[in-house]
């Protein structure tokens, strides 16, 4: 058993995964406690990331729930390391290290704010506008299908019965810039566009080039909020992803968040946008009319 320690964004998701998967099995803490020989306090100070559990104690929790498979992995994976004061994970998104820390931090978010000023989310993105990404990242046809898959396996966060609330705060390039071609673009804006018209829980604003400078011009980054703790911020780079706790004291990219907002159109204004830049690639996409034979008497 360790002591306490700082709170660290692998600490405080590794606490909210233990807590997700004692829920979803219908354990309470004191059966749960029981079950693994803890005392029902120690339980939850780990669950809340106030103490660190060793990956033995982790092992012996996910054992009595009925943890297994990736989901079992996982958590595991975030076990180790717990001590270091930001976490980096090395290899693109697809890595299963990578992939394992962003699949942990999304089942462990209460919510989720997205900035992206280049690209469509992937938790937005259509197959054919996933896929041609991985195939211009150099993937074979094969695994950019697998990895296109993966992403859309992912949705569920953002839509449907069990979705977060989530922000998509959207560069006007990311909308402009025709991935997978002008038809699979407009059905990719549309796609966004009626979402967002739609559902409870996902709200677009759209930042448009004309706004001039604002701190989100830096690059991309996610906001994970989690269960009475600091947000998590996640930042993918093109080999890495990072994980940094945005402090209570500091709530930098909070604040951030609130400047993109200021240089956003309305939720309402952004869909109409968007609507109409769908309309656009969808008119680029269709082949011109035949011309027919000259009249006669020409």
């Amino acid at each position: 058993m360790r002591g306490t320690a700082m709170l660290t964004p692998r600490i405080r998701t590794l606490g909210a995964a233990l807590r997700n998967a004692r829920v979803e099995a219908h354990f309470g803490v004191r059966e749960l406690a029981r079950r693994v020989g803890a005392n029902p306090a120690l339980l939850s100070n780990w669950e809340l990331g106030q103490r660190v559990p060793g990956i033995e104690d982790v092992a012996g929790i996910l054992g009595a729930l009925g943890v297994v498979g990736e989901h079992k992995q996982r958590i595991l994976y975030l076990a180790r390391g717990t001590a270091d004061p930001g976490w980096i994970t090395l290899g693109r998104q697809a890595a299963p290290d990578h992939m394992a820390g962003l699949l942990a931090c999304e089942r462990a978010a209460t919510s989720l704010v997205e900035w992206q000023p280049l690209l469509v989310p992937g938790l937005l993105q259509i197959p054919d506008y996933a896929r041609a990404l991985f195939l211009a990242e150099g993937l074979s046809r094969e695994v950019a299908e697998r990895q296109a898959d993966a992403r859309i396996a992912r949705r569920p966060l953002v839509v449907g019965p069990l979705a977060i609330p989530f922000e998509v705060l959207l560069g006007e390039a990311a909308l402009g810039n025709p991935v997978g071609g002008t038809e699979t673009m407009a059905r990719q804006l549309r796609f966004i566009a009626d979402l967002a018209a739609t559902s409870a829980k996902l709200r677009v604003r759209v930042v448009r080039i004309s706004s001039g400078a604002h701190p989100g011009l830096g690059g991309q980054f996610s906001l994970y909020g989690m269960r009475s703790a600091d947000p998590i911020v996640y930042f993918e780079h093109y080999s890495s992803g990072a994980f940094v706790l945005d402090a209570g004291d500091v709530g930098t990219y909070r604040d951030v968040i609130g400047q993109i907002r200021e240089s956003a159109l309305s939720p309402a204004d952004s869909v109409t946008f968007i609507e109409q830049l769908a309309a656009e690639f969808r008119t680029a996409s269709r082949p011109p009319p035949e011309s027919g034979p000259p009249p006669s008497g020409l």
